[in-house]
């Protein structure tokens, strides 16, 4: 198992993600969390997983210098893509009521990066989900907002709330990747490293 395979490893999760957090406890390993300031920017060139790409692997740069042997470090990035755009976290609710109006009725990807990195070695993955959302009211997507928290969330909302369970009609792919980590990924790329 790879609790066993990473028991010689100190694993540095860099997210102050709860869900991110509470999904590494679920796989059963041991980790602590440290946390950097990183400017979350990208160049306006990126596309698609481009973006969660690089995001992924900028959040893992203040880390460079101070890893040791048996240190993995893993950081991760999430976005909505949709209509040929990327929808982070909302900053208002005005922001989190277009970001969500504009998926209502529509399908899009939300689309997930995880950096692995060590002293030596670095490893970037990515998953991509397909979330199709029922045509919501105003007042579902008021209510949404004024009761639950889409401010910490990608494309304004978290499936596994009150929305999922209303608005999501059909999904292919990872649903764990639409909560903000493709766990199935992060367990075979952790596996595949200390395998050799």
């Amino acid at each position: 198992m790879l609790q066993e395979k990473l028991k010689d490893y100190n694993v540095i999760l860099a997210s102050g993600s709860p869900r991110r957090q509470n999904f590494f406890r679920d796989l059963g390993l041991d980790f602590e969390i440290r946390l950097k300031p990183v400017k979350e920017e990208y160049p306006p060139t990126l596309r698609h997983f481009e973006i969660t790409n690089y995001l992924a692997q900028l959040k893992s740069l203040p880390f460079e210098n101070e890893l040791k042997d048996n240190d993995i470090l893993i950081t991760s990035d999430t976005i909505v893509w949709h209509n040929d755009e990327a929808l982070g976290k909302p900053r208002n609710a005005e922001e989190a009521f277009a970001m969500i109006k504009s998926l209502s009725g529509n399908t899009h990807e939300v689309i997930t990066s995880v950096c692995i990195k060590t002293k030596t070695f670095q490893k970037t993955v990515y998953a991509t989900t397909q979330v199709t959302i029922k045509e919501l009211s105003n007042k579902e997507i008021q209510y949404y907002i004024n009761t639950f928290n889409p401010y910490d969330k990608a494309g304004a909302y978290g499936i596994q709330e009150w929305f999922g369970y209303i608005g999501v009609t059909h999904i292919e792919g990872s649903y764990f990747n639409v909560m903000g980590l493709p766990t199935h990924l992060v367990y075979k790329t952790l596996n595949s490293i200390v395998n050799g």
